[in-house]
């Protein structure tokens, strides 16, 4: 068996090369955590919650009975039409449903006025209910503080 022989500039080069790609984690900005409360029951949950920990979410998830979820909802702005099977807290606002990743982020760089973002009910093709190739018509609704809602998003049917 041969070794290779290393020279120092070798050694040097090689180091600088690969410089870049050891500095973009401690550069990176970590992901705020979301704290997401699900009943036990709910497969779709699980899926919601996987794809925002592949969108690089970072995830704390609590299993709650539907009684303790439904008061929580009550208790943080969510009226019984914006509910739906789940309901998350990051950076101080709500995400209820099936809320996709990219609008989230854009809640967090808008920043706006309100409780947070809902997809009531449960579409199918939103993130987490089923292929988006089969996806049904729904918006993304920007809950006001005052109870109000307004439309953030939209997305048509395929």
């Amino acid at each position: 068996m041969t070794t290779p022989n290393l020279t120092r500039r070798a050694v040097v080069i090689g180091l600088a090369a690969l410089a870049p790609l050891g500095a973009g984690p401690a550069v990176a900005q970590a992901s705020p955590l979301m704290q997401v409360l699900k009943d036990p029951d709910c497969g779709c949950c699980g899926d919601w919650i996987a794809i925002m920990g592949n969108e690089g979410f970072q995830l704390e998830v609590r299993d709650v009975s539907w009684e303790a979820l439904s008061q929580f909802k009550a208790q943080n702005g969510i009226s019984e039409d914006m509910a739906s099977c789940h309901t998350a807290e990051i950076e101080g606002y709500m995400i209820e449903g099936h809320v996709p990743a990219a609008d989230i982020r854009r809640l967090l760089a808008e920043r706006p006025e309100a409780v947070g973002l809902s997809v009531p009910g449960m579409p199918l093709g939103s993130p987490g209910m089923g292929p988006e190739e089969e996806r049904e018509t729904y918006s993304v609704h920007l809950i006001l503080k005052d109870g109000s809602t307004e439309i953030f998003a939209h997305y048509e049917g395929t």
